[in-house]
């Protein structure tokens, strides 16, 4: 084994939004063992995101305020809590590797046979286990430049030639991921809707529009991870028959089970049922299950949590307005909001929020890293949030 320098000018060009936070975190060379792949021995050991503990670990202390990583700061539903506790002596057996009791209440929610749904360890397993059945080396994937990175983590680590769009302003652009899609010849093209960084969202007939529009052998990837805190009216309708679209929903949200992974997944049955081919089938545990079934099923808790992500969306943008800034529009569990400058003064803002106990980010690129991001909860964090802002920006300014 050796260290060899790591080329990120080479890199970058293949996948853009995932290298470009790489470099952020300072990362100049990989360790290789020759026993590897060759693929593998190309790709930095990394991991997309920085855990917050691990951020409090180098502050020293922990922090006041956690607002950074778009979690559901109210919690999950009791009745989650309590079923999973009440699991929690039977936690010596293997989970169900079909997640049947799951699968059977989503599909009778939706009016879709259990064979078109798939469960995996959130939307970030499902996107991995897509990925493989879908990209060998060198096939043309596409998204937008600041999208969500852990899907162009997932097409680096399996080789696919990742092409991306700017977005139009602060939203996903349906028109240029279709055309360059054309292009390339894509196999996928992944659009977030709502939209993760920026938390903006299209209407359904958008995106039906752009599901109408796709080439015959090009499969959509729409990442619905929000979508339960946007209007109905950004929803197109779920249609099992459609074999050009695939729908990924979770957990992590809405019904706050983040740290349980578990999320799930809507297509064409064959296409769903394809993932039992490299799936994990023990992947999403037993408590998991159980947890987010009791989620499900408590409609009046999840209509109360939306309830109050919209309440605290609307102070926090009434914060950044109060501040001088710009909140963006959300259909999220979290503002964009705009400080007005380059993403070197939001980067000096996401540094001293942090300093004086608050954590939030912001997306990687230009121009989205004009913004920082902050996610709903408590009003006790929001008040923190706004105090810390508020002597942040007097300092800089």
């Amino acid at each position: 084994m050796g260290i060899e320098r790591f080329d990120f000018k080479s890199l970058r060009e293949r996948y853009p939004p995932w290298l470009d936070f790489i470099a952020q975190l300072g990362q100049s060379f990989v360790m290789t063992d020759h026993r590897q792949t060759s693929l593998a021995q190309t790709l930095p050991a990394t991991v997309p995101f920085v855990a917050p503990e691990r951020l409090e670990e180098r502050r020293g202390a922990a922090f006041d305020a956690r607002l950074g990583a778009n979690e559901l700061g109210f919690g999950p539903a009791p009745s989650a809590l309590q079923a999973m506790k009440d699991a929690l002596p039977e936690i010596w057996k293997y989970g169900d590797p079909e997640s049947r009791a799951l699968r059977q209440a989503i599909g009778a929610r939706l009016s879709i046979p259990i064979q078109a749904i798939t469960i995996g360890e959130g939307i970030d397993g499902l996107l991995g286990n897509l990925v493989r059945l879908y990209v060998a080396p060198g096939d043309p994937v596409v998204m937008s430049a600041g999208s969500y990175p852990t899907f162009a983590y997932h097409v680096a680590g399996h080789g696919g030639a990742l092409h991306t769009v700017p977005f139009a302003g602060d939203y996903e652009d349906p028109d240029a991921l279709l055309a360059k899609a054309k292009e390339v010849k894509a196999k996928l093209i992944y659009l977030s809707n709502p939209n993760n960084p920026m938390g903006t969202v299209h209407t359904a007939q958008t995106v039906q529009s752009l599901i109408d529009a796709l080439p015959r052998d090009c499969l959509l990837i729409l990442d619905e991870a929000y979508t339960e805190f946007a209007p109905e009216k950004t929803r197109p309708a779920i249609d099992i028959a459609t074999q050009n679209v695939i729908r990924f929903r979770t957990f992590s949200k809405a019904y706050g089970l983040a740290g349980a992974r578990i999320g799930y997944a809507i297509a064409y049955p064959d296409i769903a049922q394809s993932f039992d081919k490299i799936r994990n089938h023990f992947g999403v545990n037993s408590l998991a299950q159980t947890g987010a079934l009791a989620a499900f099923n408590d409609v009046s808790y999840l209509e109360a949590t939306c309830e109050k992500v919209a309440a605290a969306r609307d102070k926090i943008a009434h914060i950044a307005q109060s501040a001088g800034l710009t909140p963006l529009p959300s259909a999220t569990n979290f503002v964009a909001i705009d400080c007005g400058q380059d993403g070197g003064f939001a980067q000096q803002i996401v540094s001293a929020l942090a300093e004086k106990g608050v954590f939030v980010r912001m997306p990687g690129i230009a121009p989205l890293n004009r913004t920082i991001r902050v996610s709903v909860g408590p009003d006790e964090a929001l008040q923190i949030f706004e105090q810390a802002l508020s002597e942040v920006l007097t300092a800089l300014r």
